[in-house]
């Protein structure tokens, strides 16, 4: 298993990034349920490192979220093999529907820019 996590140097400040989520994914997160997302390395997601603050949105809805993890994967499979799927799709979503899930979000060929695991603290809800 190949994985990277990234941590905050003592020269760094937290920062705060902002996402937009799906609702069923945003109301497992708010409900404590979901405390993993999942991106593929786009720019904006290689970023993120533990301690910066998440925004993340839904419609009017917010939620603040502190990143106390980031893991980096080569692929979903492994990504779910080292991770707690109960945390990425709530606590009734097996592994099989968790896997389809994410690849009708990402295809396939987004899997090569890398899997990231983020790991949420949650901070705050609003909306």
């Amino acid at each position: 298993m190949n994985t990277e996590e990234t941590q905050v140097t003592d020269d760094q400040q937290p920062v705060e990034h902002s996402l937009t989520i799906r609702k069923p994914y945003y109301d497992l997160i708010a409900s404590g349920n979901k405390t993993i997302e999942v991106r593929v390395g786009y720019p904006k997601i290689r970023k993120i490192t533990t301690g910066d603050t998440l925004r993340i949105t839904c419609g009017d809805d917010t939620l603040i979220t502190r990143v106390t993890a980031v893991r980096q994967y080569e692929s979903f499979s492994a990504m779910l093999d080292a991770e707690d799927p109960g945390a990425i799709g709530g606590p009734d979503m097996a592994h099989d529907e968790l896997m389809a899930a994410i690849r009708d979000i990402y295809p396939r060929e987004k899997e090569a820019l890398g899997v990231f695991a983020l790991h949420l603290a949650l901070v705050e809800t609003s909306g």
